[in-house]
C-alpha cells in the first residue's frame, strides 16, 4: 500500500526545496499552486530543487505543476530548476514527459540543511482544483507532441464539464 502523498517545503535565502513523499496526487494541487505563487513572489528567489527521492508516485496533475514551475523559473529568472530522482521508475516517467528539456535531473540527493515544513494538508476544494488540473495538463501537453496526444482527451473532457 502506497503512503498518502505529502509535500514538504523549505526556503533558505531564496533557495527553495520541495520534497514530495509517497503517492503525490491532484488533491495537493491547490496547496502546491498557492505555494508556487508565494515562491515566485519572493524577491530573493534564486534556486529551486524538487526532491522525489521518497516519492512512490507522482500523478499527471503534479507533473504538470512541476513543468509549470520549470517554465516560469526560466521565464522570470532564467533559471533551470533541478529534480532529484533516485528511483528508476520515477526517472522513466520524468523522461517520458520530456522533463529533461526543462529540468536538470539529478540522481543523488544534495546536502541541504533547510528546515522542511509540510504544505497545507487542507481538504481540496473541487471548484478550485479544476482550473489547477486543467492548467497542469495543458502545460504537460506543451512539452511535446507525445504529451499532447496523451492528455488531449482528458483536457477536452475537463473543459466540457
Amino acid at each position: 500500500m502506497m503512503q498518502t502523498g505529502k509535500i514538504l517545503v523549505a526556503e533558505e535565502q531564496g533557495s527553495f526545496v520541495l520534497k514530495m513523499i509517497g503517492d503525490v496526487r491532484l488533491t495537493l494541487c491547490t496547496s502546491l499552486d498557492h505555494y508556487l505563487d508565494e515562491m515566485f513572489a519572493n524577491p530573493n528567489f534564486n534556486d529551486v530543487v524538487i526532491d522525489l527521492s521518497e516519492a512512490e508516485n507522482v500523478d499527471s496533475t503534479t507533473l504538470g505543476q512541476m513543468a509549470k514551475l520549470a517554465i516560469k523559473a526560466k521565464d522570470l529568472y532564467q533559471h533551470i530548476p533541478s529534480i532529484v530522482s533516485t528511483k528508476p521508475s520515477i526517472t522513466r516517467v520524468l523522461e517520458s514527459m520530456c522533463f529533461d528539456k526543462v529540468f536538470k535531473i539529478k540522481h543523488k540527493l544534495p546536502e541541504n540543511d533547510a528546515e522542511l515544513k509540510a504544505l497545507c494538508d487542507c481538504p481540496p476544494d473541487e471548484a478550485e482544483m479544476k482550473p489547477c488540473i486543467l492548467e497542469a495538463h495543458r502545460v504537460l501537453m506543451g512539452l511535446s507532441n507525445e504529451n499532447e496526444a496523451k492528455f488531449k482527451e482528458l483536457v477536452n473532457e475537463l473543459e466540457a464539464s
